[in-house]
Order: structure tokens, then sequence, then C-alpha cells
């Protein structure tokens, strides 16, 4: 009896006994590699909640400047100009209003996007120092053992 992939159970077995892998002595050496990485992506996720914190403390303060300049408009629009001028201040609003919207996305896009780079390198950093550990960890060992 296979597998839906075709291979039978004592095939499977033949290769993962004939798998090798490298054998460390150093098992220290490896531990402390793993806790070198769990505090990178430790860091990397403490990078992201401030990140997201940020966005939110900054959201929260476009939220309320929009809210203010809304009542402002609002209390402006109630003179007694006449309707050409008024259509003109609401179109001026409006305008204003776009290009600010437009602006406090771009400001939120960036704080995501500078977070997302900070919690990246640093990921990125420790990939590149983890693979250099185990080149070295295997240089000492003799590269992969022999059965």
């Amino acid at each position: 009896m296979s597998d839906k992939f075709g291979i039978k159970p004592d095939d499977m077995m033949k290769i993962f006994a004939e798998f090798r892998l490298p054998q460390f002595a150093d098992l220290e050496g490896l531990a402390q590699a793993q806790r070198r990485n769990l505090e990178a992506l430790s860091a990397a996720n403490r990078i992201a909640l401030e990140g997201a914190q940020a966005v939110a403390r900054r959201h929260m303060e476009i939220v309320q400047s929009a809210m203010t300049e809304m009542t402002d408009a609002m209390r402006s629009m109630s003179g007694t100009e006449s309707p050409q001028d008024r259509a003109t201040r609401q179109a001026e609003l409006l305008k204003a209003g776009y290009e600010r919207a437009v602006s406090n996305m771009k400001e939120i896009a960036d704080l995501i996007q500078k977070s997302n780079a900070e919690a990246l390198a640093l990921l990125n950093k420790r990939f590149a120092e983890a693979m250099e550990e185990i080149k070295q960890m295997a240089a000492k060992q003799g590269g992969v053992a022999r059965r």
C-alpha cells in the first residue's frame, strides 16, 4: 500500500534511514544560537508592536484633528454670505480636506513601512548570522556525519 504520492511506507523508512544531518557536538553552541534566534524574533515582534501603536496613536490624532476641522468648517458655513461665496468656500474646504486625507494616508503608510522594514532588517541580520554560525559549527565537526 502506498500514500497519495505513490511512496510505500517501507520506501519512506529507507529514505529517512539514509538521510544524513550534520552532527554537532557543541550542543551548548546550538542552544545559544537558538536563544539568539528567539531574542531576534522577540525584538522584531516588539518593533512591529511599537510600530502598530505609533500608527494607532497617529490615526487617533488625525481623527481628532479632522473632527475639529469639520466643526470649525460647519460654523464658518453658517454665515450670511452669498450662495456663490458659500459654494466657493465649500469647494476650497473640500479640496483642502482631500489633500489632508491623502497626506495622512501617506504618513500612516510610511509609518507602517518603516516599522516593517526595521523588523525585517533585524530578522534578516539574525538569519545571516545564524547561517554563518551553522557553517562554523559544521566546519569544526568536519562536515556531515557518516554512518
